[in-house]
């Protein structure tokens, strides 16, 4: 099959100009209309560090928030997986209170400032929840070895019960989006295929695990990872309780320094790498999963 060769038109030749005359003018007002004194010099002292007892460079704060926020996104995206899936199973109850109640949990969060959220999650699992569990104390336990480990997959012992309440505050935020995608999932699956199952002897839960999840993952998988995407950006908005993620230490750096434009720059440019790649890997996931349904 012979593929099409794509002609670029003039209304697309237009878009490209008006695009490098805004970027273009968007680089002349800051670099000659702000009358403002640069100073890229500072942002490389905040990325790396050079340690000197060890002899190594060793990421700088900026660096490490960068390495917060993805493991922020990760495991808010893990717990927010766990809950939309079982919640969008519900949503497709044949029980009435189940439906209400998953649908009671979307229109709640949707529908509720995540500002407003994120403030009543943060302090509600600080306060209760974590000390009711005995978070705070499993850490102080943990060998020297079980720390370290603990800094490498999530936080330093220190902040950990901060990063894990930013964890279960991204995780139930982004729930609430996944429970529609889970549900729309299911729902798009023909009705042939719970009929064809039943008469195969499933009960429902069977015929959501065997036949009906695995076609419907297919489906589900690349929303999910558009809503990944959309986690490493929300997760943005943890800085306001003080975790330690990019845009923290962003606000950090540039409080101690007076080096505003230089570090948003830079920090916006880190987001952006990201979360560019990402959408390249699910932009070829798509591809793959269209070529495998045909």
């Amino acid at each position: 099959m012979s593929r099409r060769i794509y002609r670029p038109s003039w209304l697309d030749l237009f878009l490209v100009l008006l695009l490098l005359s805004g970027i273009s003018f968007v680089v002349y007002r800051l670099s000659f209309s702000l009358n403002y004194n640069w100073k890229w010099s500072v942002i490389p002292t905040y990325l790396v560090r050079f340690d000197e007892p060890s002899g190594r460079w060793l990421p700088n704060i900026l660096l490490q928030g960068l390495f917060i926020t993805i493991k922020l996104s990760i495991w808010g995206m893990f717990l927010a997986a766990m809950i939309g899936l079982f919640m969008g199973i519900a949503r497709t109850s044949r029980r009435l209170f189940l439906r209400l109640c998953a649908r009671t949990y979307v229109e709640l969060i949707r529908n509720t400032p995540p500002l407003v959220l994120v403030f009543i999650f943060y302090f509600f699992v600080s306060d209760q929840i974590l000390p009711a569990i005995g978070a705070d104390s499993f850490v102080r336990q943990l060998s020297e070895r079980g720390q370290y480990w603990l800094s490498i997959a999530a936080a330093e012992p220190a902040m950990f019960i901060p990063f894990l309440s930013g964890v279960i505050t991204i995780g139930l935020f982004q729930s609430a989006y996944i429970i529609e995608i889970v549900r729309a999932g299911i729902e798009a699956i023909d009705k042939g295929q719970w009929d064809a199952s039943k008469a195969l002897g499933l009960d429902r839960w069977q015929q959501l695990r065997f036949i009906i999840l695995p076609q419907a993952l297919r489906i589900m998988l690349p929303p999910l990872a558009n809503e990944f995407i959309n986690t490493i950006k929300y997760s943005s908005i943890v800085s306001i309780i003080s975790i330690q993620e990019l845009t923290f230490q962003a606000m950090q750096v540039m409080s101690s320094t007076q080096v505003t434009i230089e570090v948003w720059l830079t920090i916006t440019l880190m987001y952006l790498l990201i979360c560019l790649s990402l959408s390249i890997g699910v932009n070829h996931l798509e591809s793959r999963l269209s070529l495998i349904s045909k």
